[in-house]
């Protein structure tokens, strides 16, 4: 069974981004459906996948990772406007019967992510 994953670490602390918000989207035609929103546990990872079953489909999704606001929230010195404030990962999603896992590494200045598994 095919399932959506994700988690934050939070490369300027060194930790997991505990309740960070995070939303997920389906990207279609020039428009995009929000399909849910999520803050991340103490170990930075949702309770249960984002989308698993028949729930994930083939197509193009988007996940929103408010960085900012996770960043404000812990006291971390942030510039008006932010240099990152919603991080948005765009990816596909080709065979549903496979585990998709998007990590998200985040600071205040930079963000990496990757096929994880």
């Amino acid at each position: 069974m095919g399932k959506l994953t994700t988690h934050v670490l939070d490369t300027a602390h060194g930790c997991p981004a505990a309740g960070m918000a995070v939303a997920l989207y389906r990207l279609d035609g020039g428009g995009s459906t929000l399909l849910k929103e999520v803050s991340l546990n103490d170990a930075g990872r949702c309770a249960e996948p984002l989308l698993q079953g028949s729930a994930l489909v083939a197509g193009r999704y988007r996940l929103l990772f408010a960085v900012a606001d996770y960043f404000r929230a812990r006291g971390a010195p942030l510039t008006d406007p932010p240099f990152l404030d919603r991080v948005p990962l765009d990816f596909g999603v080709a065979d549903v019967e496979a585990h998709y896992h998007v990590p998200l590494l985040a600071s205040p200045w930079s963000y990496a992510t990757y096929r994880g598994s």
